[in-house]
């Protein structure tokens, strides 16, 4: 008997409750973060355990994820680059930096615009927008 690992309800597991963004800013993922921390009093941190690593022409691939724990909360912010020596994570996305996955807690659309309005202050930042869920084809990409 094979045992099969159901990854539409993985997906559904990690998603429940999750807001992602998607970020155009042309820097590099410290310096972003850097920013981050230093302008919105954040803790960006990477995260070496939680990296991707994506197999493709017969290569492979690591993206870097970013980790900011909320303090006293379950809210956790994950930042992932979205590209690595010309691969990206989401493909369907190839025009964003950076993905903001935010997870653990419910997040409100207050607190969403309040997060929207700060990040578009950051200098760099050309654009920030949600995602839906629905319109990601590589959710899986996502997962750690």
């Amino acid at each position: 008997m094979k045992l099969r690992l159901d990854n539409e309800y993985l997906e559904c597991d990690f998603f429940e409750g999750s807001r992602l963004l998607g970020i155009v800013a042309p820097v590099k993922g410290y310096r972003f973060c850097w920013q981050l921390n230093r302008q919105m009093r954040l803790d960006f941190r990477i995260t070496n355990q939680i990296e991707i690593k994506l197999a493709k022409k017969n290569r492979e691939y690591f993206f870097t994820v970013y980790e900011c724990v909320q303090p006293n909360k379950t809210l956790v912010h994950y930042l992932y680059n979205n590209q690595n020596d010309g691969e990206y994570l989401l493909p369907e996305f190839r025009h964003l930096d950076f993905f903001w996955l935010l997870k653990g807690d419910s997040v409100s659309d207050e607190l969403m615009n309040e997060l929207l309005g700060n990040i578009r202050s950051i200098t760099g930042v050309q654009l920030v927008t949600e995602l839906t869920q629905t319109k990601i084809k590589h959710r899986e990409h996502l997962i750690f």
